[in-house]
C-alpha cells in the first residue's frame, strides 16, 4: 500500500523512512557522544522511542528518556553528549513557519479525548514555540473506528501494539515501527485488532487538534464530551 511501510531497523545512525513534500521521518541512533547537528532550513521534532541521554539542546543541557518529545526551531544547534542506546524518531518539517522559540523539551501531559474512544497527549505545538505542526501521542483502544478524514497532512509512526490501516478498499498490516502517511483529506481509519490499547506518534501540518477529523459526508466527527 502507497501509504504504509515497515520500518527496518538496521542498527544504522540513520534509517530514512517516510519522505514526502511537507515531511521527513527517519530513525535517529546514538551511543555515546555524537556530532552537532543544525537544519537551516527545517524545523525539526523528536520523540523519545528507547533509551537515555543527556543532550545540548539550543546550548542548554537536557535530560532524554522514553517518552520526551523535543521541537527543534531551523538554524538551532544540538548535539548528543552521552547517549545509553539512544534511539529517536525525528520528523523534519519542510519550509516551516516562523518559531515562537527556538527549542522546547516537553513531557506528556494529559490526554485529551478524540473520536470513537481515542485519546492523545500533546507534545511540541505552538504553545511551545512549534508554529508549524503538532505533535502528540495517541492511544487506541480495540476496534475499528468509522471511516474518516482531517484537514491536515499527517505522519504516523506505530509505538505499540498490533492493527490494520485501511484505506481505498485496502489493508495494510499495523505493528510497533509501521509508518503511515495520512494526506490531506483521505478517507481512512486504524483498527486495533487487540488484545491491548495501540500507541501511535503522530506530527501533523498545519498544526491543530487531532480530535478534528470529519466523516466522508463532510460532517464534523463526534467528539466525547469530558
Amino acid at each position: 500500500m502507497q501509504y504504509c511501510i515497515q520500518a527496518a531497523e538496521t542498527g544504522a545512525e540513520v534509517t530514512p523512512l517516510l519522505t514526502v513534500p511537507e515531511f521527513q521521518q527517519r530513525l535517529l541512533r546514538f551511543q555515546g557522544t555524537g556530532e552537532e547537528r543544525r537544519d537551516e532550513g527545517r524545523d525539526e521534532v523528536l520523540y523519545v522511542l528507547e533509551g537515555t541521554a543527556i543532550a545540548k539542546v539550543g546550548g542548554e543541557t537536557q535530560a532524554l528518556e522514553p517518552g520526551t518529545g523535543v521541537f527543534i526551531a531551523r538554524g538551532t544547534p544540538w548535539h548528543v553528549e552521552s547517549a545509553d542506546g539512544l534511539l529517536l524518531l525525528s520528523v523534519l518539517v519542510e519550509e516551516p513557519l516562523p518559531a515562537t522559540a527556538s527549542h522546547a523539551v516537553i513531557a506528556g501531559g494529559d490526554r485529551g479525548a478524540a473520536t470513537a474512544g481515542r485519546e492523545f497527549t500533546l507534545l511540541a505545538q505552538p504553545e511551545n514555540g512549534c508554529a508549524s505542526v503538532t505533535q502528540f501521542v495517541g492511544y487506541i483502544p480495540v476496534g475499528r473506528a468509522p471511516e474518516h478524514y482531517h484537514r491536515y497532512d499527517e505522519v504516523v509512526y506505530v509505538l505499540a501494539g498490533e492493527g490494520v490501516f485501511h484505506v481505498d478498499g485496502e489493508s495494510a498490516t499495523l505493528e510497533p515501527g509501521s509508518c503511515v502517511h495520512l494526506p490531506a483529506r483521505l478517507i481512512h481509519c486504524l483498527e486495533n485488532v487487540g488484545p491491548g490499547e495501540m500507541r501511535v506518534l503522530g506530527v501533523f501540518r498545519p498544526a491543530g487538534s487531532p480530535a478534528e477529523a470529519y466523516y466522508p459526508d463532510d460532517s464534523p466527527a463526534v467528539v466525547p464530551a469530558v
